[in-house]
């Protein structure tokens, strides 16, 4: 899986005039399931997602984790981010997950976020979906669970 997190003030995802889901400080996570992908991978990224210390400690450093801050999450399913742009001017997505699979997947990880006691929301897996935040830093670091060619 690949997940792009974004340090957030806030963020919101929006489909067909009504917001689906929100998060105040925190986390928007931008999550991409890909081929041979399973329920441990999403389990394990999400530990990796909560625990990640990209948030200011009393000093002003990166030292602070989703876990140790309480704030929220807002997962949006982002199969863009398999995008295969090796060649040509059009991105290939063949290294994407197929839907079914990249659904469940997509759940699973925000159910695990929430097993963690993370306040979890989501957009609409599918959808055309209009995402707002402000990125807090700006911090923007990208997790991929498995190394690839």
């Amino acid at each position: 899986m690949r997940a792009l997190i974004q340090r957030v003030t806030e963020a919101s995802v929006t489909v067909a005039g009504e917001v689906t889901g929100r998060t105040g400080p925190g986390l928007l996570v931008l999550v991409c399931a890909m081929p041979g992908d399973t329920d441990a991978t999403a389990d394990k990224l999400a530990k990796r997602v909560a625990k990640m210390r990209i948030f200011r400690d009393d000093e002003g450093r990166m030292n602070r984790s989703l876990l140790d801050t309480g704030g929220g999450a807002l997962v949006v399913s982002q199969f863009t981010l398999a995008a295969d742009t090796r060649s040509g001017n059009r991105p290939g997505f063949s290294g994407a997950a197929p839907p079914d699979l990249a659904q469940d997947l997509y759940l699973r990880f925000a159910s695990a976020l929430r097993d963690q006691g993370i306040a979890t929301e989501t957009g609409v897996f599918g959808a055309e979906m209009q995402v707002a935040l402000v990125n807090d830093g700006p911090v923007t670091i990208w997790l991929d669970s498995a190394e690839r060619g």
